[in-house]
């Protein structure tokens, strides 16, 4: 088995690694001040956490590239995961705790597990496997509806579920995943333009019709979100508090950044300074530069996804790397949009560097997955000369 790494994909393996300690530098950097002011606590044990989560990640990492992938294609594999995904979001309907305004976590003693986040790595299998056993019928007739009803229901009632939990920011990912790997597995591309353009239309009048309606005073968790979006420095003690005090953070950093640990703004000022806006620190103590870099070592993996899945020979293949790069893709742009306040926060995690086991794992899944995918490539490439 170990004759596999051979045909390791350094252009995936090495920049999640660098992602991944910076990370663990990042993370302490953000709760070092935070955590002690906010509920006298060390950060220690969340550096150790974090390291612990990235340790678990790498095997996991490990664990998926030597797999074979018809072990993620199994019947019986995906009715169980199909189960447990059911399972997970009964129990949240009827016994979730409400944790910052949503109730999107399941707490084991002291894990919680955020089954939206393990939805995005569902979406990507179910639907790549479902829809590669669709694509031959599909070539035969079009009718799109009759093939495709069942995956459609199935991530309608998934996405129904995960915004009743007041998740929009995994809805929304979860969502795009489905979109793409529909396109991938061979929609008409005029239908797929005509359906996206449709949705922006309709997301950004509905946005901007409620956020024109609300009452800022509104105690609503996901209408407090828009209002803080749209009236920021209006709602600077309430609503507004998260994005006002990233501004700041994104002021003082500027292009160099004022130095690792010397972020004013983590010292009580910026909540959720670990998680949803750790590149806010990131680029208050690194600036721009290091956010630009950031990006780019993320953009390098998705990339290469792009890449995987336009030489894959197999239908199974391109969705799960076009499904891979799009979660990437998305989740991104919702944390940077919701830091530099050009989207309203949506709760969502920067990969790779925001404290968090659950967002960690399916991260993790996926690279194993992105350098099996890879590694089965290169080794069909070698046999065939």
């Amino acid at each position: 088995m170990l004759k596999k790494l051979r045909y390791i994909d350094y252009w995936v393996l090495i920049p999640y690694l660098i992602l991944c300690v910076f990370g663990i530098i990042m993370v302490y950097s953000a709760s070092a001040d935070y955590y002690i002011i906010a509920n006298g606590k060390s950060a220690f044990s969340f550096l150790m956490r974090q390291i612990a989560y990235v340790l678990m990640g790498v095997l996991i990492t490990f664990i998926t590239f030597q797999l074979r992938l018809e072990v993620f294609r199994g019947k019986r594999f995906i009715k169980y995961f199909t189960a447990v995904m059911f399972l997970a979001y009964f129990y949240l309907m009827f016994f979730g705790r409400n944790t910052n305004g949503a109730t999107g976590w399941i707490f084991i003693g002291p894990i919680s597990i955020q089954p939206s986040e393990v939805l995005k790595l569902f979406f990507i299998l179910y639907l790549s496997n479902i829809l590669t056993k669709h694509r031959d019928r599909l070539e035969i007739d079009n009718d799109i509806m009759s093939f495709y009803r069942s995956p459609i229901v199935m991530v309608f009632i998934f996405v129904i579920l995960t915004y009743l939990q007041h998740d929009l920011g995994g809805s929304a990912i979860n969502s795009a995943i489905a979109l793409v790997i529909f396109f991938a597995a061979g929609v008409d591309y005029r239908k797929g333009i005509g359906i996206i353009f449709a949705g922006i239309a309709t997301g950004v009048f509905f946005l901007m019709a409620v956020a024109s309606r609300i009452n800022i005073n509104t105690s609503n968790y996901m209408l407090q979100r828009i209002v803080g979006f749209a009236h920021p420095f209006e709602l600077a003690k309430g609503a507004g508090n998260q994005l006002v005090n990233s501004y700041y953070a994104l002021g003082n950093g500027g292009i160099f950044g004022v130095g690792l640990g010397n972020s004013i703004q983590k010292k009580g000022y910026l909540p959720e300074a670990n998680t949803d806006f750790i590149m806010s620190v990131v680029a208050e103590e690194l600036g721009l530069i290091t956010v630009i870099l950031i990006i780019g070592l993320l953009s390098l993996i998705i990339f290469r996804a792009i890449i995987l899945g336009i030489r894959a020979n197999s239908m199974y293949q391109t969705m799960i790397c076009y499904g891979i790069a799009t979660y990437f893709t998305v989740q991104t742009f919702f944390n940077v949009g919701g830091v530099i306040g050009m989207l309203p926060i949506t709760g969502v995690t920067f990969p790779f560097i925001s404290y968090g086991g659950s967002s960690m794992v399916v991260l993790t899944v996926c690279i194993g997955l992105l350098l099996n995918i890879s590694a089965t490539q290169e080794r069909e490439i070698k046999l065939r000369k």
